[in-house]
């Protein structure tokens, strides 16, 4: 499974990066603009440090503001994606976009059907959001299923990202259907380094360490005061 970050902050992306884990990411305008930004700079910069796909959205909802949006976000860098959202409009332009060789990353998407659309279409991804559907009383990573099987059944090579994720166990989830990528902020990835076993198990090492470290200290004190006093015994005897 690919672990993508969902930011724009340069020092998480940088951090995660040189962890050896983050594959990715995927940004939108909201996430740039509280960076404070400027949004293909920061794109720009991003692609650099990740050198993986990198999903940049279009602001616009009409068929021929998408595609001109999405041509010049993808002469920006060879890395990346771009995300286009959900509407019948967008269906179009990703069909376009795909003919063009453009990567594209369908995104706010709610159901499987819509994700079926979508892979015909020929996206590259596509990005359920599984917290926003938890969030309104559904059960979010049963869509990723659904979707899952769906191409499987018919051979999509769309890749499956699990976005919106609120917490390491839908990343656990994901996990177990097979989700090709989970996208999540850095607060997440950051959780799923923690469990109190570890940090237990980490300081009782450490602790004996110290306590044999202490063991060869006075090991050796002793040798050198047993040394010291057969030299002054054998120098008397002499």
């Amino acid at each position: 499974m690919e672990i993508f970050l969902d930011t724009a902050n340069i020092d998480e992306i940088k951090k995660g990066v040189d962890w050896g884990i983050v594959d990715g990411v995927t940004t939108n305008p909201t996430l740039v603009s509280k960076e404070q930004a400027l949004f293909e700079e920061r794109i720009k910069e991003i692609c650099d440090v990740v050198q993986g796909p990198v999903s940049a959205e279009v602001v616009s909802t009409k068929y021929e503001g998408m595609v001109e949006e999405a041509q010049k976000l993808a002469k920006l860098s060879e890395h990346v994606v771009v995300k286009i959202p959900l509407i019948p409009d967008g269906i179009k332009a990703i069909r376009t976009l795909s003919r063009k060789g453009i990567k594209t990353n369908a995104t706010l998407v709610f159901s499987p059907l819509q994700a079926l659309l979508a892979a015909k279409a020929g996206a590259s991804y596509v990005s359920p959001f599984i917290g926003r559907m938890d969030d309104i009383g559904n059960t979010g990573m049963t869509i990723v299923e659904e979707i899952m099987d769906i191409f499987i059944n018919y051979g999509y090579d769309t890749k499956v990202i699990v976005a919106s994720v609120r917490h390491p166990q839908h990343v656990l989830e994901a996990a177990l259907i097979g989700a090709d990528v989970v996208t999540m902020p850095f607060g997440v990835l950051e959780k799923m380094f923690k469990h109190p076993m570890t940090d237990i198990g980490l300081e009782n090492f450490l602790k004996d360490w110290e306590k044999y470290q202490e063991y060869l200290k006075n090991k050796d004190k002793n040798w050198t005061k047993k040394r010291a006093f057969r030299h002054v015994f054998y120098y008397f005897c002499d």
